[in-house]
């Protein structure tokens, strides 16, 4: 394990390493989900001749110091974090083809990064990026009741990080900063990101020009198929192929969490297309 300063945080950074691996895919986790829960996927990825570096997200599992009411961090720094993560990287990455791979918000951010390099007029810096369940949840993009109860849940979380000052992780996404919460709340309530950083990171998502990879997954209770549909139709100028990963594919009932303990089949789709574009 690795760690990288960031101000006043430390990102950690776990390493699956393959000798003389062409591909390097380096994978965000999911809100709340430790970096070492994709450890299957990650060996199933080592397993078709792909290395892996798996990054905690800021406050999360290894990363240092865990969310606290002093906490200042929201969207602009997590994407920020996928940048000074690739650049750490750099001496690894010579002479490989890399890849960024995302869970849910960790996906989020990876887009976002493509944005924001689309928007300062900078080479995206990597091959592709495949995003495995992350769609934006509008709240809109839920059938029946689901929309509505999604906009209560969202916001409720929302209205309870401003009056604690953090997200305690009741049950749902782990211990957040406040604005990590709001970033997310404001995606369901709108069906937009946020400007980061003066960026109308929604104009520049649609300047992206990369081959991108997205599944849905079957029984996701988090991010059904027509979220992750919002999001890619604001990647109007790349290249998406979308998919879709069942329980028979898998050989397991799975979720939008469970898909990555039962993710070979999934890791042999992602290296194939990898391989391809």
């Amino acid at each position: 394990m690795e760690f990288l300063d960031r101000g006043a945080d430390r990102v950690a950074l776990h390493t699956y390493p393959v000798d003389d691996a062409p591909t390097l895919a380096v994978l965000w986790p999911a809100m709340g989900v430790p970096a070492r829960y994709y450890r299957h996927f990650a060996a199933a990825l080592n397993a078709t001749g792909i290395e892996v570096v798996v990054a905690d997200l800021r406050g999360t599992g290894d990363s240092t110091p865990h969310p606290s009411r002093a906490s200042r961090y929201g969207l602009t720094e997590l994407t920020s974090d996928v940048e000074a993560v690739l650049d750490f990287l750099k001496p690894r990455r010579a002479g490989r083809r890399t890849f960024l791979v995302g869970h849910s918000l960790g996906g989020q951010v990876c887009a976002l990064h493509l944005a924001t390099r689309h928007a300062a007029g900078l080479d995206p810096g990597v091959d592709g990026l495949a995003l495995l369940a992350v769609g934006l949840p509008y709240w809109r993009r839920y059938p029946g009741f689901r929309g509505a109860g999604t906009l209560a849940f969202t916001q409720a979380i929302a209205g309870a990080s401003t009056l604690l000052g953090v997200w305690p992780g009741w049950g749902f996404g782990g211990r957040q900063s406040r604005p990590v919460i709001q970033g997310w709340a404001h995606t369901a309530r709108t069906g937009r990101y946020p400007d980061l950083a003066g960026v109308d990171v929604e104009a520049a998502l649609a300047g992206v020009r990369l081959p991108v990879l997205a599944v849905d997954m079957e029984a996701d209770q988090y991010t059904p198929a027509p979220t992750v549909d919002h999001l890619t139709a604001k990647l109007s100028a790349a290249t998406v192929v979308r998919e879709h990963y069942s329980a028979a594919d898998a050989g397991s009932p799975i979720d939008h969490f469970t898909w990555a303990r039962h993710g070979a089949p999934l890791a042999t789709r992602v290296a194939t297309w990898a391989t391809t574009v």
